[in-house]
């Protein structure tokens, strides 16, 4: 195992538009723009799982975006990446509120 941790990076988007379409199309756009980038060892992109509201769970959001970059530095290239920057061009402006989580992690031997 690298002695270096690995960066997880979670986002969640709520939307102006959060119309059954429009959570697709922001879906579509992190795959297309984001999923594939060098250094991503974990990629998923998706909606709020409507069925579950547990006293705990946080459902202030319309998609969710977990990213898991081999390394800090991997991470910091993906945000200055082509792809990362032509994403957020495109589609901040329906962005009501953007939450960002970094945490780093290992997996479990």
């Amino acid at each position: 195992m690298s002695a270096e941790p690995m960066l997880a990076h979670t986002v969640f988007f709520t939307l102006h538009d959060n119309s059954v379409e429009a959570k697709q199309k922001l879906v579509a756009a992190c795959k297309e723009y984001l999923a594939g980038q060098p250094g991503v060892v974990f990629f998923a992109a998706g909606t709020l799982a409507g069925d579950i509201d547990w006293s705990v769970s946080d459902r202030d959001f319309d998609v969710a975006l977990y990213l898991v970059f081999e390394n800090r530095a991997a991470h910091d290239q993906y945000q200055e990446s082509a792809g990362h920057v032509r994403f957020m061009e495109e589609h901040e402006s329906n962005w009501k509120q953007l939450r960002s989580f970094d945490a780093y992690v290992r997996p479990k031997k």
